[in-house]
């Protein structure tokens, strides 16, 4: 018995001693561990952190593209009490539903205790909420207890770029796509402002994954924000009145460019396409990205070749007869080939005849090339040079090319023979118009970092001089002269002048040919600046295969005419203050139809007497005996009714408060409606409202 005595102690020391050795290491880790500052036994990585994207911002500082911070709602639903889960599971799946209710509370209920029995730590609640939602959810039952006793894991941030008016600009503006090194409008010109610079962020390993420490061995340096020459407001105009137009119009497409005379600053840009439901939005940057032939629009820089090299005198006469053969090929005017008789070249320019055709093969027959180192002179043969990607610079034949012809040069006079994008036409109008220092379009004024400027983009001249300030005084009043008595007359404001010239265009058709006018699609343009002795502003419209009409005088000059009006009347740098002007002449206001309570409620401010005859809500006015007489405006249920002298607004208002439907034309007070007042209604039917 004793020999098995022995090993038996031995094991029981080596048993005893064996656990004081390890309690004493796992002692000693303990006290290491509290003693030590360092984190050296957690594993530790370092993950970047990208900074927040520098906005996008009009010239206000208005954000036209900014970044918005989505995040994902997880839940580890095994960390939490049970006690408190059993009471508050479907409080929480309550207030889910109330949030978001594509899910019944006991769905989400469901999903909640189903991942719970499973094991399951990582439960999907909701996908890209807002940072506003984040917060109202962590402040739910569970939840709100936070990560470590309610399970909530919030912390998966995803940074949306946002447009936040919309389709406005969408194509100038822009993306950017690292992965394949794609780059689009500013926010691809720019990303290397806007991204700014990732920072390295050290995360620990704990049980649950790895966790941000918020402690960075580089700190990320947020992107800069891109402040633009853009105005939103005016954007707004120019996108509503081109799209106004584009249904009326029924066409393809259209692009608005309105230019700062002085600076180049592009204060508005508009791209609309299309779709197969009859809407429109920016698919394509048609004014930067676009090549077509101009048309009459060419006849500018055609006059001003031939006044600059002496070929010609703008008093010159020529026998306009609406046919003009050059070589074996006919060029007709667009009055049914009738032509205008004997006139003067401004003449022909003012009426756009394509007697310029012939004028411009005559001069320049025997020595074309000194017509293409015009145009060179001009600045309309090389590519503009703008930030935004994809730009296309014009595209034409130079003599002794294999595309050159002697029909080149009476074509290109016209505008065929020769491409450019509608915001090249737009440059070369706005040197005009700036007594001929051709700017480069801007789209970007400066880059702001916290607040400061660090970059200001300055003016770029392209050239400082296209021609002589004596022709440019000449082509100043042709294009004044358009508008006066030329085939721009109907455009003209009452308020400022405007000088400017029309443009349409045959064009190719699927085979790349030109077929019968009758058969054939059209491109309309206006290219001209505002006010004309004292330019503004610059603009070009361009409507592209219009059903309805095809003249650029009626498809594209309204748009620019209403954009100029609109303009004009809410810029007051054009108005006078009052007190700088002389005393108003004594007498009564003009005062509109309309609603009683809006029009006695200005009058009372005015101060002006009046006399209300009636109790109706609907009234009339009348001046007599130097005061204004309120009268009844008879309103017939069920019957249309009597909208003239009315503003737009009452008028809309009656009109579909009745079940009509409404249109209007023009501005300022009814003038004429389509259905006579007293007709019986009919509900639906649409009323077209004319305004002056």
């Amino acid at each position: 018995m004793s020999n098995t005595k022995g090993p038996m102690i031995l094991r029981a020391y080596a048993l005893y001693f064996g656990f004081i050795f390890v309690m004493g290491i796992g002692l000693f880790k303990t006290i290491k561990l509290q003693l030590t500052t360092e984190e050296v036994d957690l594993p530790v990585r370092l993950q970047d952190r990208a900074p927040r994207m520098g906005e996008i911002l009009d010239a206000n500082m208005n954000p036209l593209l900014t970044s918005v911070s989505y995040f994902d709602i997880h839940m580890d639903p095994t960390v939490v009490d049970q006690k408190i889960f059993d009471e508050e599971v479907s409080n929480l799946s309550n207030g889910l539903a109330r949030m978001y209710r594509d899910k019944s509370a006991r769905t989400y209920e469901n999903e909640i205790r189903a991942a719970r029995a499973n094991g399951s730590r990582y439960l999907l609640i909701r996908k890209k909420v807002t940072n506003e939602d984040r917060k109202r959810i962590a402040a739910l039952p569970i939840f709100n207890l936070g990560r470590m006793k309610g399970g909530l894991i919030d912390n998966e941030e995803t940074i949306i770029r946002k447009a936040p008016n919309g389709i406005l600009l969408k194509r100038t503006l822009g993306y950017y796509k690292k992965e394949l090194n794609l780059a689009v409008g500013l926010e691809g010109a720019y990303h290397a402002y806007l991204e700014g610079e990732p920072g390295k962020e050290i995360e620990h390993r704990i049980t649950t994954g790895w966790k941000k420490t918020g402690r960075f061995t580089k700190d990320p340096v947020e992107g800069a924000d891109v402040v633009t020459t853009f105005d939103k407001d005016i954007q707004e105009v120019a996108h509503s009145e081109l799209e106004h137009q584009l249904k009326e119009m029924k066409a393809q497409s259209g692009t608005v460019i309105l230019m700062e005379v002085a600076t180049g600053h592009v204060k508005a840009m508009v791209n609309l396409d299309r779709a197969d439901d009859g809407t429109f939005s920016e698919k394509f940057n048609h004014a930067v990205g676009l090549r077509e032939v101009p048309g009459s629009t060419m006849k500018l820089a055609s006059i001003m070749a031939g006044l600059e090299d002496g070929k010609f005198k703008i008093t010159d006469k020529v026998n306009a007869g609406g046919s003009y053969r050059v070589v074996r090929k006919t060029f007709m005017d667009a009055n049914d080939g009738r032509g205008y008789g004997t006139i003067s070249i401004q003449q022909a320019f003012e009426k756009s005849s394509n007697i310029i055709a012939q004028i411009l093969y005559k001069a320049y027959r025997n020595d074309p090339e000194s017509f293409i180192e015009r145009l060179e002179d001009f600045g309309l043969t090389e590519a503009l040079g703008t930030e935004i990607p994809g730009e296309l610079g014009p595209k034409f034949f130079r003599p002794g090319s294999a595309g050159w012809s002697a029909y080149s040069i009476p074509s290109m006079a016209i505008g065929y023979e020769y491409q450019q994008s509608p915001l090249h036409t737009c440059a070369f109008y706005n040197a005009v118009a700036n007594n001929g220092r051709f700017l480069r379009p801007l789209f970007v004024k400066e880059i702001r970092r916290g607040g400061k400027v660090i970059k200001h983009m300055e003016p770029i001249v392209i050239r400082d001089k296209i021609c002589s300030d004596a022709t440019l005084r000449i082509m100043q009043n042709c294009l004044k002269g358009v508008m006066s008595h030329g085939t721009g007359m109907k455009l003209t404001s009452s308020q400022f002048s405007i000088a400017g010239k029309t443009g349409t265009a045959r064009l190719l058709n699927a085979n790349r040919e030109y077929v019968e006018e009758n058969q054939s699609d059209f491109q309309a343009s206006f290219a001209g600046y505002f006010p004309a002795d004292n330019p503004k502003y610059t603009c070009v419209v361009v409507v592209t295969r219009p059903k309805e009409k095809i003249y650029a005088a009626l498809v594209a000059g309204p748009v620019f005419a209403a954009i100029a009006n609109k303009i004009y009347a809410s810029n007051l740098a054009y108005h006078p203050a009052i007190n700088e002007r002389k005393p108003l002449a004594e007498g009564l206001p003009s005062v509109k139809n309309g609603y009683y309570k809006n029009i006695t409620d200005v009058l009372k401010q005015l101060g002006i007497r009046f006399q209300l005859n009636t109790g109706s809500k609907w009234i009339t006015a009348d001046s007599l005996n130097r005061s204004i007489h309120l009268n009844q405006v008879t309103i017939q249920k069920g019957k249309v009714p009597n909208v003239k002298g009315m503003t737009a607004k009452d008028a809309v208002f009656l009109l579909e408060s009745a079940g009509l439907s409404v249109s209007l034309k023009g501005y300022g007070k009814v003038v004429s409606q389509s259905i006579n007042a007293g007709t019986i209604i009919h509900k639906g039917v649409l009323v077209k409202l004319e305004l002056k």
